[in-house]
């Protein structure tokens, strides 16, 4: 006996919606639901807390102003620009972690010695908070450009160094063993062995990294930048516009979103391939 359910796959067939589109819903309603309660709480809790009169001047944080600045925002060429300057300054500031933390991850994960002597070092800057380098950022670098970089440096690496190195540890000491019986190096080991089985485990520490990245960006920007996602939250709060600092801020995490998903994407495929 047919089902008639309309949220059925075959009851979507038959109210006209293609697989394309069936799979997407099934795949997604649970974060669309998720979405929408979200949207809700913020509409509830802003317009309970701003209807009130000490508090009409924050009205700007309502759902509707914040959406109406964000649709504007949209059309103006001062918020790409800002958000492709942004989206640069993630991208080299990750690109140096990562060129500094993958070579770094991968000895102190093969060579147990390193391993002993930087653990505690490593673990000690992690937990230093990356604002807490703002001081010497501005007093190491001339420009500010170069100090957001390396405030993201400092807020990156350890994550890409200790997740590349649990890859490298992870790895099978039988394969170690049999290509050392082969008569293999340590060089020849690290080439074909160690860096292709911890690929994975280097995209997820760049994954972690993004996320980390986007976070420590806008106050990074505070520091006297004219420019970014970061300048722009600065210049609506010292001019008091509301409805523009709550749509930049949910414009950020709409682009913190997307990054994060395509990363995502574009990791499960690389598994996807690397495990056939």
């Amino acid at each position: 006996m047919k089902s008639d359910n309309p949220f059925s796959h075959r009851g979507s067939r038959q109210a006209g919606l293609s697989p394309f589109f069936t799979r997407i819903w099934l795949g997604w309603k649970y974060e669309v639901i998720g979405l929408i309660l979200f949207a809700g709480l913020w509409a509830a809790v802003t317009g309970w807390l701003f209807s009130r009169p000490e508090y009409i001047q924050f009205r700007g944080f309502l759902p509707g102003p914040t959406l109406k600045a964000l649709g504007n925002a949209f059309g103006e060429s001062r918020f790409w620009l800002s958000v492709f300057t942004s989206l640069r300054r993630v991208i080299m500031g990750i690109g140096l972690a990562a060129l500094i933390g993958l070579p770094l991850g991968v000895f102190i994960g093969f060579y147990p010695r390193l391993r002993g002597l930087s653990y505690s070092a490593i673990q000690f800057i992690r937990m230093i908070s990356p604002l807490s380098w703002m001081p010497i950022a501005l007093l190491l670098f001339t420009s500010f450009e170069s100090a957001v970089y390396f405030l993201i440096v400092m807020a990156t690496i350890c994550p890409i160094i200790l997740n590349t190195a649990i890859g490298v540890m992870d790895i099978n000491p039988q394969w170690i063993k049999m290509a050392l019986n082969q008569g293999a190096g340590n060089s020849q080991l690290i080439r074909t062995i160690i860096i292709p089985y911890a690929v994975p485990h280097m995209m997820t520490s760049l994954r972690l990294a993004l996320g980390v990245a986007w976070i420590v960006l806008v106050p990074a920007e505070f520091l006297g930048v004219s420019s970014g996602l970061g300048y722009l939250i600065n210049d609506a709060r010292d001019t008091m516009e509301y409805d523009k600092l709550m749509a930049i801020i949910i414009a950020i995490g709409m682009l913190g979103f997307i990054l994060d998903r395509t990363f995502q994407k574009l990791q499960s495929m690389f598994s996807r391939s690397w495990n056939t």
